[in-house]
């Protein structure tokens, strides 16, 4: 059986992955629904795909600011099992459930997606899921869109270079009452 991947970003109306600016943590916008919804999806069981960039900057955030001090739902996420696609990290890693593995992103991915019991989800690694998309190995499109236009401060545009696809929606939902999370199937346009 082939584990489902979920390629899981936040972004802004505009697109962005993230801000310079003084917005603060998702723009801001952040309701109880959001961070309920968050936390019904992080203690699923599954497997963490990261990129280095991506894993080194939770790393980095964890340390600044302590686990127990990040919304609950970023600490079940750390607690998840995980595996970093690197070709220059190296162990040990501060993560509990954490391993290394060298190697394209595809390659990686694809073997992941035939050995593993557990469903796969990335949340970021945006230059790594562009390719995985690209490659065909990403099932799922979880868009959580946030009610913010960032052009002047906007960072990180989440589908920049990518290929072109066609979107079939399986879910949505708005929460908080401005927020959209978007739920969906990826097919590689001819």
């Amino acid at each position: 059986m082939t584990a489902t991947y979920t390629f899981d970003v936040f972004s802004s109306l505009d697109g962005y992955g993230s801000h310079t600016g003084d917005w603060g943590g998702y723009w801001g916008k952040q309701g109880p629904e959001l961070l309920a919804r968050r936390l019904e999806l992080y203690g699923e069981g599954q497997r963490m795909v990261f990129g280095k960039t991506t894993f080194k900057d939770s790393v980095e955030m964890f340390a600044e600011f302590g686990v127990e001090n990040l919304d609950p739902w970023v600490a079940l996420m750390r607690n998840l099992p995980a595996t970093v696609v690197s070709t220059t990290l190296r162990g040990p890693l501060d993560w509990p459930d954490a391993t290394v593995i060298s190697g394209d992103a595809v390659d990686v991915v694809a073997r992941l997606k035939k050995e593993s019991d557990a469903p796969l989800r990335s949340h970021g690694s945006l230059a790594m899921n562009r390719a995985l998309m690209a490659a065909g190995l990403v099932d799922r499109v979880q868009l959580t869109v946030f009610p913010a236009l960032t052009g002047r401060t906007g960072a990180a545009r989440i589908f920049e270079g990518a290929e072109d696809f066609d979107l079939e929606l399986l879910e949505s939902r708005t929460l908080d009452g401005n927020t959209q999370e978007l739920i969906y199937r990826p097919t590689r346009h001819p």
